[in-house]
């Protein structure tokens, strides 16, 4: 999906990127792959994030900062492509952290967002969710389809306009997910990473159990095992 995301945005080589919210550092990893940047600036909330990026990408043209998406350490113009990948939602102020953007990217520059469609298009966690419900009703608050208004049709785009900013391009993202079997799929969620994770880890014994043979029932296993599985996100990119 990042590497979808990054042709779409259609930057040219030997530029000035900032990564907001980079995690592990797989959109800066193909930036780097790809389009041979002069200098990038990736930035995450997360010592532990930033530290992985870091011994995963050693590379001199690369800069991995602890930093806030919503008070960018860079001057007026510093870059010509500012990029946020499945991150904004997170981000308590995110109308601040996209003027923060806009204000760090120069003229002629581009801005470009992408995030998971949670409510209708990310079927991983859809499946997760309402099985999670179906179950017990207090999980529906925890719900990133309910949780993140700004992941669904429409408000990432709205958000871009309300920042004073026109000609804003936007278009969904898909990709499919393939599980090799019910543990592949499973895995993720005993890993307390995210709210299904974090939720899924809180439950005692017996209510995991529950949860996980709801899924055994509920997801398109296929006769090998498999489970194929839809994920969209919606991405908007604009010239400064």
């Amino acid at each position: 999906m990042a590497r979808q995301f990054l042709a779409w945005l259609n930057m040219p080589a030997n530029r000035r990127w900032l990564d907001v919210g980079c995690g592990s550092g797989t959109l800066s990893k193909i930036i780097t792959a790809d389009y041979q940047p002069e200098q990038a600036v990736a930035l995450d909330s997360s010592p532990d994030f930033i530290a992985y990026a870091r011994r995963s990408l050693p590379h001199p043209a690369v800069q991995f900062k602890v930093g806030n998406a919503e008070a960018l350490k860079l001057s007026a113009d510093a870059v010509d492509a500012a990029v946020s990948g499945l991150v904004l939602n997170f981000v308590p102020k995110p109308n601040v952290a996209l003027l923060e953007m806009l204000r760090v990217t120069k003229p002629g520059g581009k801005i470009g967002i992408f995030v998971w469609d949670y409510a209708d298009g990310m079927q991983m966690l859809r499946y997760f969710w309402d099985a999670a419900v179906a179950l017990d009703k207090d999980a529906q608050a925890l719900d990133e389809g309910v949780r993140f208004p700004l992941c669904r049709k429409g408000e990432l785009e709205s958000l871009f306009h309300k920042a004073g900013l026109n000609k804003v391009e936007a278009a969904p993202i898909e990709v499919m997910t393939i599980f090799e079997s019910f543990a592949d799929y499973w895995l993720p969620f005993l890993g307390n990473a995210g709210p299904a994770g974090s939720y899924t880890m809180n439950l005692d014994r017996q209510d995991k159990a529950r949860l996980e043979a709801r899924l055994r029932e509920s997801l398109p296993i296929d006769e090998t095992g498999a489970i194929s599985l839809s994920a969209r996100a919606w991405a908007v990119k604009v010239t400064v």
